[in-house]
This record gives structure tokens, C-alpha cells and sequence, in this order.
């Protein structure tokens, strides 16, 4: 679904919302103790984010790009645990985080070094053994990796016990395949197939869940977590999303696997023929037609939208310039809260942003059909199905170009600037404007 026949309010999105937040499993997350997950299964859209910002923080910005916050404050916490080891000698809990720091950095070798180390000194120390294993995979070496999960595994507390089996698992499943190989990881058992080898769709496909663990879905996003980069695991995500009945977020993913690199015969099969049956099923419902989509709506239950839990560190952010444009991440706008009775709480480097030029690159999204809108919503990624993959209402802006101006619409990134402002009281409106905008191709 592209674009939406009616005018959307506020209002009206957050009551779509509320069927789509449903409750949800059990925890798990990374071995740093400055990351925070809530419980998985989450909702795709909001786990991709997360997923795609993971990545992100392993990948070192290019020349002349704006700084991602979220690596600066990984690489700040890395420096604050450098400047304690100098005055003092590291706990294990800090060595287990500075070793999961340089992992989430994309610097494996720095932290073996780390955690080798460490672990000389700690053998029975759960997280080192554990963000151990994890670094010896991004190295490559699958045989230490394999030990030091194994030692992770013995280690586990009960509620950590599957997450370590099913990495040791995949693991060693790599560990007997050829070098470069790129076949879908057996973790559970299932081939996605039908009985008569035909790769199967959406409800269809539901019977192929029933041969999962009960736990398959809360594992691979666990994986996934910690293996942002992993092309494969997106793989196995698409998998288990068609599983559930969700074909467009298949699709997407399939996409991205094929973007990554993966070239494999059996996915561009299966994406084929994702892709096929995700574009004849686009259409543009109203609002209120929910049973047509129930197709899109997942068959398992999430209690969060996004699986991990984000506090951005403000003093991260450049200082702001009240004559000049300030460029801001999505984060800063993400940080926002909203209670009960639709009251928000903005962050502070937000509030002081009101009513001054800012500058954001996102994704067009349509506030009615018309093709040269003056006024549209502006998201920070772009969705297929508005009804199953629209950001929460915190991360909705409204943009109101400059006046006589209009917008063709476009599915390419761009870059809106204009003057912000946030709305703490029309509970009719949407929570941010940007007024007075105009636009330009993201570089």
C-alpha cells in the first residue's frame, strides 16, 4: 500500500496501533550492559530499524558524512572504560562490556584481544565467555568460537540457555560447510517448502509453522541482534516472516539479502516468488478496512514495537546553531513519549530545536492521493504496508512545503529542511511540522 485514499489524523493512527500492538514472549539481548533490550518477538518494522542502526554503529562513517550518534556514543563509551582501566584494574563485568563495545564497533580482533585476556583471568565469567564466542565468529576462526560458546552455554543463566545453544548451533553448522558458502542455516529443522517441494505463501505457509519450536522467532531475532551484519540471519528472518503469514516484509527482506551479496539460487527463487505476490496484493484501503489485511498482521504476539530500548546521549549532539540549519538524526525525534492521553514529552535537544531550521532526510508518505502534494507525511524509512509497518506516532513528521510550492511524489530518500514545530497540546495534530520546508535529493 503506497499511499492512503483519506486524510490520516493522529488520532486515527494511533487507534490503528493499538490492534497492532498485541502482547508479547520472553527477554534477551546483548552482553553489554549499556545496551537494553526489551523482550523479543518484536514487530518486524521496528525490529529492522533497530537492526539497520545496529549495523550501523560497526560501519565507520565516510568522509564528510554527519556523525552517527549512536556509534559516537559507543566509541565515547569505549573511551570512558579505557580512561578507568588507567587509574584502576577493570571488573569483569567492564572487561565483558568493553569486549562487546569493540564487537558492536566492528573491531572483532580488538575485542579477542580483550576478551581473551579477560577470560584467562575469569574462566567461569558468563559474558566474557560469551561476547567471546560472538568475536571469534566475526573473525572467522568457527572452531574457537565453537569452544568458547560451548563454555557460554555451561555458563548460562536458565533465561540466556537457548539464545547461547542456537548460536553454538549455527555456529557449528558453518563449521561443516565449505568456505563461502551461502545456504540457508538449518536451525530449525524446517525447509519452508511444501509437501511437494513448491515454495509456499503467507497462510499457506502456515503449516510450515506449526513444524517450528515454538521459540524459533524469538531465537532468529535474538541472533539477528547480535549479528546485525549477518546476511543469512536476514534470510532466516524472511523465512520465519512468511511463515507467519507477513509476505511483504518477506519480500523486503529477501531484498535485502540479495543487496548484501547472497546469490543463491534456492532464494532468488523464493524471493521471486515473494515479490510476485507482494506487488499483485498492493492496493490503497481506507483506514478502517482492517479485515482486509489481516494477511499482513503477524500471527505471533509482540508487546514492543522495537527491540531495543533507546536513550540517546544529548551530550552526543552538535550544539545548535539559532541562525543556521541544524541537522539532526532520527534519533533526537524518537526519543519522544507519548502518555495515555496523547501527552508527549519531548527530549531536550528537541525542545530547544522548536522553532528553528532544521534539516532531516527520510521517506515521502502520502497524506491523500493527490501526485504533487504541497503537504506529506515524512518518515525516516520507507514501508510497503502503511497498516502493518507504520512508525509509531513519535516517529511521524508533517511536512508543509513552502507556500505555492508541490512535491512529486518519489520512493528515493530526501532531505526536507525547514523550520521546526512541536505540538504539546492539538491532540488533532501531528506531534511535529515542518514548516516552511523544502526539498532536495538525499545525498
Amino acid at each position: 500500500m503506497e499511499g492512503m485514499q483519506t486524510m490520516l489524523s493522529p488520532r486515527k493512527i494511533v487507534v490503528t496501533l493499538a490492534w497492532c500492538l498485541l502482547p508479547g514472549a520472553a527477554p534477551a539481548g546483548l552482553y553489554y550492559s549499556g545496551e537494553t533490550q526489551n523482550e523479543l518477538p518484536s514487530q518486524w518494522r521496528g525490529f529492522l530499524l533497530d537492526q539497520r542502526m545496529l549495523r550501523s554503529i560497526g560501519s565507520k562513517p565516510l568522509a564528510g558524512a554527519a556523525a552517527n550518534t549512536a556509534r559516537t556514543a559507543y566509541e565515547a563509551a569505549v573511551g570512558k572504560l579505557q580512561e578507568i582501566a588507567r587509574a584502576r584494574k577493570l571488573t569483569p563485568d567492564e572487561l565483558a562490556d568493553l569486549g562487546a563495545l569493540h564487537i558492536r564497533l566492528g573491531d572483532s580482533a580488538k575485542a579477542v584481544e580483550v576478551l581473551r585476556t579477560a577470560q584467562r583471568e575469569y574462566p567461569n565469567h558468563f559474558r566474557i565467555a560469551a561476547n567471546l564466542g560472538t568475536a571469534w565468529q566475526l573473525q572467522g576462526d568457527l572452531e574457537q568460537a565453537a569452544a568458547a560458546l560451548q563454555q557460554a552455554v555451561r555458563l548460562a543463566p536458565g533465561k540466556w540457555q537457548k539464545p547461547e545453544e542456537i548460536q553454538l548451533r549455527l555456529v557449528r553448522l558453518r563449521q561443516r560447510e565449505p568456505r563461502g558458502a551461502q545456504n540457508l542455516d538449518d536451525l530449525f529443522g524446517v525447509r519452508y517448502v511444501g509437501d511437494s517441494g513448491s515454495y509456499e505463501l503467507g497462510k499457506i505457509a502456515a503449516k510450515q509453522r506449526k513444524k517450528l519450536p515454538t521459540e524459533a522467532l524469538v531465537l532468529a531475532q535474538q541472533l539477528a541482534v547480535w549479528l546485525p551484519a549477518d546476511p543469512r540471519l536476514l534470510w532466516q528472518l524472511a523465512e520465519l516472516a512468511n511463515a507467519h503469514g507477513d509476505i511483504r516484509t518477506a519480500a523486503a527482506m529477501m531484498d535485502g539479502c540479495v543487496e548484501f551479496g547472497l546469490r543463491t539460487p534456492e532464494l532468488l527463487q523464493h524471493r521471486r516468488v515473494l515479490r510476485a505476490a507482494a506487488d499483485t496484493s498492493s492496493g490503497s484501503p481506507k483506514l478502517g478496512e482492517r479485515a482486509k489485511h489481516e494477511e499482513h498482521v503477524a500471527a505471533f504476539k509482540t508487546r514492543w514495537s522495537r527491540p531495543v530500548v533507546s536513550k540517546l546521549d544529548q551530550a552526543a549532539l552538535p550544539p545548535i546553531d539559532k541562525d543556521g540549519v541544524n541537522a539532526i538524526p532520527w534519533t533526537v525525534i524518537g526519543e519522544t513519549t507519548v502518555d495515555r492521553r496523547y501527552q508527549p514529552t519531548f527530549p531536550k535537544h528537541l525542545r530547544e530545536l522548536n522553532g528553528k531550521t532544521i534539516s532531516l532526510t527520510g521517506y515521502m508518505q502520502p497524506l491523500n492521493e493527490d501526485p504533487e502534494p504541497g503537504a506529506f507525511l515524512f518518515i525516516e524509512n520507507p514501508i510497503g504496508c502503511w497498516f502493518c509497518e507504520m512508525p509509531d506516532i513519535t516517529g511521524i513528521m508533517r511536512v508543509e512545503l513552502v507556500a505555492g510550492t508541490t512535491k512529486g511524489y518519489t520512493r528515493s530518500a530526501i532531505r526536507v529542511t525547514g523550520k521546526l514545530k512541536l505540538n504539546e497540546s492539538d491532540r488533532e495534530n501531528f506531534l511535529y511540522t515542518i514548516a516552511n520546508a523544502t526539498v532536495a535529493d538525499s545525498e
